[in-house]
Order: structure tokens, then C-alpha cells, then sequence
């Protein structure tokens, strides 16, 4: 039997360059190795997104970007979250058996509050609504970044507790942790995140696309000096896209001096367009047929919902709810 493979991605805004290789193009490659799961997390988005029409919009994007960036159907399942409202209720049951000091020390919560978000019982009980996104598909292997791998152990920790109280319900999950994935600078040098407005977008129309790449923060070397390469957000950004030989060309650019940032931004740019042009064409093909993303999201759903009936009713039966 093929393993099973979940991920999910939370439409909380426009999606960026750190979404698509930090966990789309990572996700599409997996859906050759086993049953692959994809889900658009839009009940998690809920903690942070309050404009309706927003929220439809984001989420719909999301699976429109997911399809254009490589996503086959026939070989993995997308769907909306909020299609399976199983979910919902699995996350309850769970929640019975949560530990209030595991959630209080979810690192996740506390950096949304260091960003000033709202505290609300939603955003404190995020890992517990995530535990039943991974559990209710039976997931043998959940892709995510290092700094989430402690939304895998939650998981577990979540699994054996109902384990032990109402018998062998739940297989636990295994975290793949991607270690190729190198972490997404923002124009800022930061990581890129929405909510650090650091992103370059997807999908963002050629003039506002290089007007964002313009905007990368560089320091005040001057034109004609020696460039740093070794910590420079346009070298990061450029190796996304370029080959091992061009990333050494502009290397070695930097460090003989003489060309300003400027030069180097406009090089990445140029690079940038040429190397998402093939799923921007196809992403406009699948704007120009909604009703192709509405059969793929409902065959989806279908699919999702009949594993996630099978789970739900044995973790009834398991408590005495049935």
C-alpha cells in the first residue's frame, strides 16, 4: 500500500515566492512518491482573515496557483478544508484531550502574538484543528519546514493520548522534514512572510513585479567598491532561478565591483519572469475556465470526505458518541 502524504496551505493572502518553494513545488514533487492530500486550510485562516469576499478570494486563488504550478488531479487530491466539516469535529473531540500546557507552549501562538494578533481560542487551539486535518486522512508522512515540526509532535502526542484512552484508533503520522528547502528571504531580508508585507508576489503583473524586486533592501556599498555576496537578499532570491553558473557569475560580479545594485535587481528580475512565465500562462488558462477548478475542488472534496467519514466514524464508535 502506497503511503499517505497530507499537506495544506493556509489562503491567509496573495500567495508568494517563499509559498510556492517552500511548500508548493515540494508538495507537487511528492505526489509522485504516494496517495498525496492537499488541502486549502481556509478554516485556519479564519484566526487572522475577517473580510468574507477576501477570504473567498485568497482561497480561491490558492487552488488556482496550486494548479497552475504543476498539481495533477489525477495523481493527488485538492481540496477545501471547509468541504470536510468532519474536520470540525474531530478537532473537538481532540480537544477534550488536549493538555492546556501543550497549547501554551506551541511556539506558533506565541509569535502571532509577538506580531499583534488578536489572542482568541481559535488561534490558541490552531495545533489542535491541525492535529485533525493530519489524523483524519490516516497520514503516514506530513512535509513541513523545521520550524513546524513541532505541529507534528502535537499531532502525536494528541494520537497516543486517544490511543490510550479509547484503543488503537489513530497510526501516528512521521514529520518529512525538508531540509533542501532553504528559507525564502523578503525584500527586507527577512523571511518572506505576508505578515511581515515583505513578499514578492506569485503571480504580480510584470511593472508592480519589478517595481516590488526595486524595492529589496541592499546596503550602501557604493556602485564602484566590492560587493559582499555571501549575505545578499538578490543572491538568494537569483538562486531560486539560476543556474550553479550564473549564480557564480554574479558572484563573482559582486566581489570585482563596479555595477551597482540596481544592475543586480534588474538581472533578477529578468530571470524571475522568464522562469514563472510557464505557470503564469497556464494560471491564466484556468482563470479562463473556472469550471475545470470547480470539478477538480469537487472531485476533491468527494474523495477527502469519504476517508475522512471512515475515520470519523470509528473515533465515535471509539468514544461512545456513535
Amino acid at each position: 500500500m502506497s503511503k499517505r502524504i497530507l499537506s495544506g496551505i493556509q489562503p491567509s493572502g496573495i500567495l508568494h515566492l517563499g509559498n510556492y518553494f517552500g511548500m508548493m513545488l515540494p508538495a507537487i514533487d511528492l505526489q509522485h512518491e504516494g496517495d498525496a492530500y492537499y488541502f486549502i486550510a481556509n478554516y485556519h485562516a479564519l484566526t487572522t482573515v475577517r473580510d468574507p469576499d477576501k477570504l473567498r478570494e485568497f482561497t480561491r486563488g490558492a487552488a488556482v496557483d496550486f494548479l497552475a504550478s504543476g498539481l495533477d488531479p489525477e495523481k493527488a487530491t485538492l481540496f477545501l478544508q471547509s468541504e470536510v466539516p468532519e474536520v470540525a469535529e474531530l478537532a473537538w473531540i481532540l480537544s477534550t484531550l488536549t493538555p492546556m500546557g501543550l497549547m501554551e507552549r506551541c511556539h506558533s501562538y506565541k509569535d502571532k502574538l509577538a506580531k499583534g494578533l488578536t489572542p482568541s481560542l481559535g488561534l490558541f487551539s490552531y495545533p489542535a484543528l491541525m492535529a485533525a486535518d493530519i489524523l483524519l486522512y490516516n497520514s503516514d508522512v506530513v512535509p513541513v519546514g523545521r520550524d513546524q515540526k513541532q505541529h507534528i509532535e502535537v499531532t502525536r502526542d494528541l494520537a497516543l493520548k486517544f490511543n490510550e484512552a479509547y484503543g488503537d484508533v489513530f497510526k501516528l503520522p512521521e514529520p518529512s522534514i525538508r531540509e533542501s528547502v532553504a528559507v525564502v528571504p523578503g525584500i527586507d531580508g527577512q523571511k518572506m512572510s505576508k505578515s511581515y508585507g515583505n513578499t514578492l508576489e506569485l503571480f504580480l503583473e510584470e511593472k508592480p513585479l519589478r517595481k516590488q524586486v526595486m524595492r529589496i533592501i541592499t546596503d550602501s556599498t557604493p556602485v564602484e567598491a566590492p560587493k559582499d555576496p555571501a549575505n545578499s537578499t538578490i543572491i538568494s532570491l537569483y538562486k531560486l532561478f539560476a543556474t550553479p553558473e550564473q549564480v557564480a557569475e554574479m558572484e563573482n560580479s559582486f566581489r570585482a565591483g563596479g555595477l551597482g545594485y540596481g544592475h543586480y535587481k534588474q538581472q533578477l528580475f529578468e530571470i524571475m519572469l522568464a522562469g514563472l512565465a510557464p505557470i503564469r500562462e497556464r494560471r491564466a488558462e484556468l482563470l479562463a475556465d473556472p469550471a475545470q477548478v470547480d470539478a477538480v475542488l469537487r472531485r476533491g472534496a468527494e474523495r477527502a470526505r469519504t476517508e475522512a467519514t471512515k475515520t470519523l466514524e470509528r473515533v465515535r464508535k471509539a468514544v461512545g458518541i456513535r
